[in-house]
This record gives structure tokens, sequence and C-alpha cells, in this order.
């Protein structure tokens, strides 16, 4: 106890006196010893999407898995794709949390789809459903949050033929590209109590249909205007002026997914300039998560830790 009053006396002298070093003097002296480098202003999160290691194949990657992956390989997060989990069981989502907690990961993302472009009331009713059910399931698991499209009109013979006509596709007989508009944004308005309510981020993908271009995207979500949507980046799903797009809508963006193609694309190849495209968020100060979504054909388990390496090195340039 002696010990410890003297130890505060000095303290409290030091401190009056203005003699105590800072903390943050200690740490730049601690690093120029080291040779390390002083942390800088601009840094980003590295995470893995779960879909990197599955595409839709007929047998599902666990999350759990990708969890341990995501650890085993040094990034902080997982986004975690709707449809590839097991179930929505409360006992399932638990065990998934505490998965995460013990390997000292975050889960920070809820991928989800939806499609609010439709003629059918009722089908555009079941979208707005489904959806406030998914803001309370990342609400559950602990996730700020999920990434929403606003749909498109799905007139292509497939999504080959789509991205043959470069994301581009008629409206439906007897509707409008304004339409669609209209559905989507009102969509979303019913939608954004919930959300607020749960405290949960909306991102809007850049996906074809509506959000296509960073205009039909931005004009979706300022109509909406609401403090709980913004943007969610997806480095590739501008086909055309694609670092022109990702430019306008970089200060909006809440979370980005970053897509590589090892091996060849499976639907398609982009080549993508990252050292431009952290350039470009960097300039935004963006400083939250990347998620990788590797979307090639080579192994994930080899794939996965190159884009890393890839990320790592055109993000501390």
């Amino acid at each position: 106890m002696t010990n410890r009053r003297s130890f505060l006396k000095k303290l409290s002298a030091g401190i009056a006196a203005g003699t105590l070093v800072p903390l943050t003097t200690i740490a730049e002296r601690v690093n120029a010893s080291s040779g390390l480098s002083p942390r800088t202003p601009f840094h980003v999160k590295l995470g893995i999407s779960s879909y990197s290691y599955w595409h839709f194949s007929p047998q599902r990657t666990p999350i759990r898995f990708v969890i341990e992956e995501a650890s085993r390989l040094g990034v902080y997060g997982v986004d975690i794709l709707h449809r590839q989990m097991e179930s929505e069981d409360p006992d399932y989502i638990r065990s998934l949390k505490k998965h995460a907690l013990i390997h000292g990961v975050a889960l920070n993302c809820l991928s989800t789809h939806q499609d609010f472009v439709n003629p059918d009331p009722a089908e555009r009713q079941k979208s707005i459903d489904d959806t406030k059910r998914f803001i309370r399931l990342a609400h559950d698991l602990g996730i700020p949050c999920i990434r929403i499209s606003a749909g498109r009109w799905n007139t292509s013979g497939s999504f080959a033929e789509l991205m043959n006509n470069r994301g581009i596709e008629p409206p439906v007989e007897g509707y409008t590209e304004d339409d669609g508009m209209l559905w989507a944004i009102d969509s979303i308005k019913e939608i954004m109590p919930v959300a607020e309510e749960h405290g949960v981020m909306l991102g809007l993908e850049n996906h074809w249909g509506m959000t296509r271009t960073a205009e039909g995207l931005l004009r979706i979500m300022h109509a909406v205007d609401s403090p709980w949507l913004r943007v969610l980046m997806d480095t590739g799903n501008f086909l055309d002026d694609k670092y022109e797009q990702l430019e306008a809508i970089a200060p909006y963006t809440v979370f980005i997914q970053a897509k590589t193609y090892f091996g060849g694309g499976r639907f398609y190849t982009l080549d993508l300039d990252y050292n431009r495209i952290a350039g470009i968020l960097h300039d935004v100060d963006y400083k939250g998560y990347i998620s990788i979504e590797f979307e090639g054909h080579a192994p994930s388990a080899e794939a996965v830790a190159e884009s890393i390496d890839l990320l790592r090195t055109a993000f501390s340039a």
C-alpha cells in the first residue's frame, strides 16, 4: 500500500509538472527502435466472405470452417452468405457467435438476397418481409450490416445471357425503368424502421438491375434518405467505367466486397487494379472492412491466401 501511494503521488506530480512522456511518444520510440512503421491514419480491416469457399456447389461449406480459416489466415472478419447458413435456428446462431469469439474473428456482414423489381405487389411484399427477417437475424448474430440488392427485371434467359449483355436487360413488357426504381425505393423505405430499431446498417450493393450503375444505386439511396442505408461496394460489379463508378460511390460506402479471380472467373474475369482502388478509398478516408470475395476456379485454400497477400500489398502501399 505504501509503494502504491508513493507511485500515485509521483504520477500526480509528474502530470502537474508536465514531465510525463505521452503514450503516443513512447509508442513512436518503440516503433523507431524496433524498425516498425507507425500506424498510418488510413487503415482497413481485411475479412473473408464465406462465399469464397462455396460458390453455390451442391454441398455447403460450413460457416464454422470459414471462421476457422479466417482466424488461421490472420484476418479480422467473416462476411456470412445467408444462403450458406445451415439454418436460422437459435442454437445454430449461438454456436456461430461462440465459434467466432473463440477464434477471435468478427461476424461483420450478412449477405442476403431479395428482389423488389416485380410488378406483383405480393412478390415485392415477400422480399420486404424476408429482408426484415434478415435484419433481425443479423441483430441476433451481432452483425452490424447486411447486404441488400434492389433487384432486376429477370427478363434475361440466363445469367450468362445477362453477362453477355453487360448486365443490361429490358423491363417487363408494359413497364419502365422508372417503375422498377419506384418499387425498389418504396420497398426499402418500408424496411428502414426495422433496420433503425435493430441498429443494423443496410448496404445497398451495386449488383445488376436497378443498381447496375453508380447513378442508379445513388438515386435509390438518396430517395430513401435514411442514415441507415448506405452503399456496399462490390469491386467486380461495374463492367463499364469501373474506376469512375467506384469513385462515385466511395464516399457512401460502409462495407466492401473485393472480388478476386485466381484460376479464371466463374462468370467473368476483371483485371482489377487494387492499387488504384486503394487510392480511391484512401481519398475518402475509408476505414471499414474489405471482405475478400474470391470467385475463381483455383482451389479456395490457395486462392484466398493469395487474395489476402494481394490486398495487403495494395492497401499498405
